[in-house]
Protein backbone atom coordinates (compact mmCIF):
# COMPACT_ATOMS: atom_id res chain seq x y z
CA UNK A 1 0.00 0.00 0.00
CA UNK A 2 1.33 2.90 -0.99
CA UNK A 3 1.11 6.50 1.46
CA UNK A 4 -1.14 9.42 0.22
CA UNK A 5 2.21 11.78 0.03
CA UNK A 6 3.92 10.30 -2.61
CA UNK A 7 5.23 12.85 -5.11
CA UNK A 8 2.93 13.78 -7.52
CA UNK A 9 5.34 12.64 -10.28
CA UNK A 10 4.82 9.01 -9.22
CA UNK A 11 0.98 10.20 -10.46
CA UNK A 12 1.53 11.67 -13.39
CA UNK A 13 3.45 8.81 -14.70
CA UNK A 14 0.88 6.32 -13.41
CA UNK A 15 -1.68 8.02 -15.17
CA UNK A 16 0.52 7.96 -18.00
CA UNK A 17 0.77 4.25 -18.05
CA UNK A 18 -2.62 3.82 -17.79
CA UNK A 19 -3.56 6.01 -20.35
CA UNK A 20 -1.05 3.98 -22.66
CA UNK A 21 -2.59 1.00 -21.65
CA UNK A 22 -6.74 2.57 -22.50
CA UNK A 23 -5.72 4.00 -26.19
CA UNK A 24 -3.98 0.27 -26.84
CA UNK A 25 -6.76 -1.65 -25.83
CA UNK A 26 -9.27 1.38 -27.30
CA UNK A 27 -7.42 0.52 -30.51
CA UNK A 28 -7.06 -2.69 -30.86
CA UNK A 29 -10.86 -3.32 -30.07
CA UNK A 30 -11.58 -0.67 -32.75
CA UNK A 31 -9.51 -2.47 -35.18
CA UNK A 32 -10.92 -5.61 -34.28
CA UNK A 33 -14.75 -4.49 -34.69
CA UNK A 34 -13.69 -2.45 -37.97
CA UNK A 35 -12.37 -6.06 -39.28
CA UNK A 36 -15.67 -7.61 -38.24
CA UNK A 37 -17.71 -4.82 -40.36
CA UNK A 38 -15.82 -5.86 -43.40
CA UNK A 39 -15.76 -9.60 -42.85
CA UNK A 40 -19.53 -8.92 -42.70
CA UNK A 41 -19.88 -6.98 -45.50
CA UNK A 42 -18.10 -10.12 -47.80
CA UNK A 43 -20.38 -11.95 -46.49
CA UNK A 44 -18.07 -13.72 -44.00
CA UNK A 45 -18.31 -14.74 -40.04
CA UNK A 46 -16.10 -15.68 -37.67
CA UNK A 47 -14.90 -19.06 -37.90
CA UNK A 48 -15.94 -19.95 -41.25
CA UNK A 49 -12.93 -19.77 -43.46
CA UNK A 50 -11.68 -22.40 -45.80
CA UNK A 51 -11.42 -25.49 -43.84
CA UNK A 52 -8.05 -26.23 -44.49
CA UNK A 53 -6.42 -23.09 -43.70
CA UNK A 54 -5.45 -23.05 -39.75
CA UNK A 55 -6.71 -21.22 -36.86
CA UNK A 56 -7.47 -17.38 -37.31
CA UNK A 57 -4.43 -16.47 -34.97
CA UNK A 58 -4.73 -12.58 -35.39
CA UNK A 59 -8.45 -12.79 -35.16
CA UNK A 60 -8.55 -14.96 -31.84
CA UNK A 61 -5.76 -12.77 -30.42
CA UNK A 62 -8.19 -9.39 -31.18
CA UNK A 63 -11.00 -10.57 -29.53
CA UNK A 64 -9.39 -11.80 -26.49
CA UNK A 65 -8.15 -8.18 -26.38
CA UNK A 66 -11.58 -7.33 -26.50
CA UNK A 67 -12.27 -9.66 -23.54
CA UNK A 68 -9.89 -8.23 -21.43
CA UNK A 69 -11.05 -5.22 -22.12
CA UNK A 70 -14.45 -6.23 -20.54
CA UNK A 71 -13.07 -7.97 -17.92
CA UNK A 72 -10.55 -5.57 -16.80
CA UNK A 73 -13.66 -2.70 -16.81
CA UNK A 74 -15.46 -4.46 -14.95
CA UNK A 75 -13.07 -4.68 -12.44
CA UNK A 76 -12.40 -0.86 -12.41
CA UNK A 77 -16.18 -0.56 -12.14
CA UNK A 78 -16.89 -3.00 -9.29
CA UNK A 79 -13.76 -2.97 -7.56
CA UNK A 80 -13.06 -0.31 -4.74
CA UNK A 81 -9.60 -2.22 -4.21
CA UNK A 82 -8.70 -2.25 -7.99
CA UNK A 83 -9.48 1.43 -8.42
CA UNK A 84 -7.95 2.25 -4.96
CA UNK A 85 -4.15 1.19 -6.88
CA UNK A 86 -4.80 3.02 -9.51
CA UNK A 87 -2.04 5.82 -7.55
CA UNK A 88 1.51 5.83 -8.05
CA UNK A 89 4.31 4.75 -10.35
CA UNK A 90 2.57 2.69 -12.72
CA UNK A 91 5.65 0.41 -14.00
CA UNK A 92 7.55 0.40 -10.76
CA UNK A 93 4.19 -1.37 -9.33
CA UNK A 94 3.53 -3.61 -12.22
CA UNK A 95 7.27 -5.16 -11.55
CA UNK A 96 7.07 -5.38 -8.23
CA UNK A 97 3.69 -6.99 -8.46
CA UNK A 98 5.00 -9.56 -11.34
CA UNK A 99 6.38 -12.37 -8.15
CA UNK A 100 6.63 -16.03 -8.52
CA UNK A 101 3.38 -17.76 -6.28
CA UNK A 102 4.88 -19.49 -2.88
CA UNK A 103 1.41 -20.67 -2.12
CA UNK A 104 -1.89 -22.25 -3.61
CA UNK A 105 -4.49 -19.83 -2.63
CA UNK A 106 -4.81 -16.24 -2.79
CA UNK A 107 -7.01 -13.95 -0.87
CA UNK A 108 -10.29 -13.92 -3.71
CA UNK A 109 -12.78 -15.98 -2.71
CA UNK A 110 -13.73 -19.85 -3.41
CA UNK A 111 -16.65 -18.70 -5.45
CA UNK A 112 -13.99 -16.35 -7.69
CA UNK A 113 -11.32 -19.10 -7.98
CA UNK A 114 -13.11 -22.29 -8.78
CA UNK A 115 -16.23 -20.35 -10.82
CA UNK A 116 -15.43 -17.38 -11.80
CA UNK A 117 -11.89 -17.84 -13.33
CA UNK A 118 -12.76 -21.37 -14.99
CA UNK A 119 -16.21 -19.30 -16.68
CA UNK A 120 -13.44 -16.39 -17.92
CA UNK A 121 -10.92 -19.34 -18.82
CA UNK A 122 -14.08 -20.83 -21.06
CA UNK A 123 -14.93 -17.48 -22.32
CA UNK A 124 -11.06 -17.53 -24.12
CA UNK A 125 -11.59 -20.83 -25.22
CA UNK A 126 -14.65 -20.66 -26.88
CA UNK A 127 -12.87 -17.51 -28.77
CA UNK A 128 -10.30 -19.81 -29.72
CA UNK A 129 -12.83 -22.68 -31.04
CA UNK A 130 -14.60 -19.50 -32.87
CA UNK A 131 -11.50 -19.31 -34.81
CA UNK A 132 -10.28 -22.18 -35.96
CA UNK A 133 -12.51 -23.97 -38.12
CA UNK A 134 -13.96 -27.37 -38.75
CA UNK A 135 -14.56 -27.74 -35.26
CA UNK A 136 -17.39 -29.51 -33.40
CA UNK A 137 -19.99 -26.85 -32.12
CA UNK A 138 -22.07 -28.69 -29.94
CA UNK A 139 -21.62 -31.59 -27.53
CA UNK A 140 -21.24 -34.69 -28.76
CA UNK A 141 -19.72 -37.90 -27.32
CA UNK A 142 -17.38 -38.25 -30.12
CA UNK A 143 -13.20 -38.14 -30.11
CA UNK A 144 -12.99 -35.37 -31.91
CA UNK A 145 -15.18 -33.25 -29.80
CA UNK A 146 -13.05 -33.71 -26.86
CA UNK A 147 -10.11 -33.31 -28.76
CA UNK A 148 -11.44 -29.81 -29.87
CA UNK A 149 -12.09 -28.93 -26.12
CA UNK A 150 -8.75 -30.46 -24.60
CA UNK A 151 -7.07 -28.42 -27.35
CA UNK A 152 -8.76 -25.10 -26.35
CA UNK A 153 -6.41 -25.39 -23.33
CA UNK A 154 -3.09 -23.91 -24.55
CA UNK A 155 -4.91 -20.90 -25.37
CA UNK A 156 -6.91 -20.59 -22.07
CA UNK A 157 -3.73 -20.86 -20.52
CA UNK A 158 -1.94 -18.57 -22.53
CA UNK A 159 -4.81 -16.08 -21.99
CA UNK A 160 -4.86 -16.87 -18.25
CA UNK A 161 -1.03 -16.07 -17.72
CA UNK A 162 -1.70 -12.50 -19.53
CA UNK A 163 -4.86 -11.60 -17.81
CA UNK A 164 -2.86 -12.62 -14.40
CA UNK A 165 0.69 -10.91 -15.24
CA UNK A 166 1.38 -9.71 -18.46
CA UNK A 167 1.65 -6.17 -20.01
CA UNK A 168 -2.59 -6.15 -19.34
CA UNK A 169 -2.90 -7.68 -16.86
CA UNK A 170 -4.35 -7.74 -12.73
CA UNK A 171 -0.85 -7.18 -11.75
CA UNK A 172 -0.54 -4.07 -13.86
CA UNK A 173 -3.89 -2.94 -13.17
CA UNK A 174 -5.05 -3.05 -9.79
CA UNK A 175 -1.60 -4.24 -8.63
CA UNK A 176 -2.58 -7.56 -7.67
CA UNK A 177 0.92 -9.36 -6.39
CA UNK A 178 2.31 -6.78 -4.92
CA UNK A 179 0.89 -8.26 -1.75
CA UNK A 180 2.49 -11.89 -1.73
CA UNK A 181 -0.31 -13.20 0.11
CA UNK A 182 -2.58 -12.20 -3.16
CA UNK A 183 0.05 -14.45 -5.38
CA UNK A 184 -1.23 -18.21 -5.73
CA UNK A 185 -1.03 -20.66 -8.00
CA UNK A 186 -4.56 -21.64 -7.78
CA UNK A 187 -5.56 -19.17 -10.86
CA UNK A 188 -3.02 -20.65 -13.00
CA UNK A 189 -3.77 -23.60 -12.32
CA UNK A 190 -7.37 -24.06 -12.19
CA UNK A 191 -8.50 -21.58 -14.94
CA UNK A 192 -7.65 -23.42 -18.07
CA UNK A 193 -8.57 -27.09 -17.03
CA UNK A 194 -11.54 -25.65 -15.01
CA UNK A 195 -12.14 -23.37 -18.35
CA UNK A 196 -12.03 -26.89 -20.19
CA UNK A 197 -14.29 -28.54 -18.14
CA UNK A 198 -16.79 -25.36 -18.25
CA UNK A 199 -16.84 -25.32 -21.78
CA UNK A 200 -18.09 -28.94 -21.84
CA UNK A 201 -20.36 -28.66 -19.00
CA UNK A 202 -21.96 -26.13 -20.90
CA UNK A 203 -21.76 -27.54 -24.25
CA UNK A 204 -23.64 -30.55 -22.58
CA UNK A 205 -26.14 -27.96 -21.29
CA UNK A 206 -27.22 -26.35 -24.56
CA UNK A 207 -27.24 -29.53 -25.94
CA UNK A 208 -30.00 -30.99 -23.96
CA UNK A 209 -31.46 -28.54 -21.75
CA UNK A 210 -31.49 -25.46 -23.65
CA UNK A 211 -32.18 -26.42 -27.27
CA UNK A 212 -35.22 -29.02 -25.61
CA UNK A 213 -36.63 -26.44 -23.72
CA UNK A 214 -36.57 -23.97 -26.88
CA UNK A 215 -38.67 -26.60 -28.99
CA UNK A 216 -41.03 -26.00 -26.39
CA UNK A 217 -41.22 -22.25 -26.08
CA UNK A 218 -40.97 -19.60 -28.81
CA UNK A 219 -41.06 -16.65 -26.68
CA UNK A 220 -37.32 -15.25 -26.92
CA UNK A 221 -38.13 -13.46 -23.58
CA UNK A 222 -37.63 -17.01 -22.21
CA UNK A 223 -35.22 -18.11 -24.36
CA UNK A 224 -32.49 -15.58 -24.48
CA UNK A 225 -32.01 -15.63 -20.39
CA UNK A 226 -31.81 -19.38 -20.03
CA UNK A 227 -28.99 -19.23 -22.36
CA UNK A 228 -27.56 -16.40 -19.99
CA UNK A 229 -28.16 -18.67 -17.66
CA UNK A 230 -26.71 -22.29 -18.86
CA UNK A 231 -24.06 -20.98 -20.72
CA UNK A 232 -22.33 -17.78 -19.02
CA UNK A 233 -19.17 -18.25 -20.70
CA UNK A 234 -20.37 -18.28 -24.58
CA UNK A 235 -22.25 -15.45 -23.04
CA UNK A 236 -19.04 -13.65 -22.41
CA UNK A 237 -16.96 -15.02 -25.91
CA UNK A 238 -19.79 -13.72 -28.07
CA UNK A 239 -19.98 -10.15 -26.70
CA UNK A 240 -16.16 -9.84 -26.99
CA UNK A 241 -16.51 -11.21 -30.48
CA UNK A 242 -19.31 -8.41 -31.33
CA UNK A 243 -21.76 -10.80 -31.51
CA UNK A 244 -25.06 -10.49 -29.25
CA UNK A 245 -24.66 -12.07 -26.00
CA UNK A 246 -27.44 -14.83 -26.78
CA UNK A 247 -26.22 -16.05 -30.24
CA UNK A 248 -26.31 -19.36 -31.36
CA UNK A 249 -24.59 -20.75 -34.88
CA UNK A 250 -27.82 -21.62 -36.70
CA UNK A 251 -30.55 -20.87 -34.53
CA UNK A 252 -31.59 -17.54 -34.49
CA UNK A 253 -34.21 -15.74 -31.87
CA UNK A 254 -38.11 -14.75 -33.44
CA UNK A 255 -38.55 -11.50 -32.06
CA UNK A 256 -41.42 -10.86 -34.26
Amino acid sequence: MRCATEGGEDDMTRRAGLQAVVCLLAALAMSTVMAGETAAQEGLTVGTHDDHQGADIFGAIGDSFKLLLIEHGTRIALQEKTRRELGGNFWRDYARSVRMPQQWTDTDAWTMNYIGHPIHGAAAGYIWLDHKPGVPLEFSTDRGYFLSRIGAMAWIMSYSIQFEIGPLSEASIGNVGMNPKTAGWVDHVVTPIGGVGFMVAEDALDRYVVKWAEQRVRSPFIRVPLRFAANPARTLANAASGRAPWYRAGRPLDWK
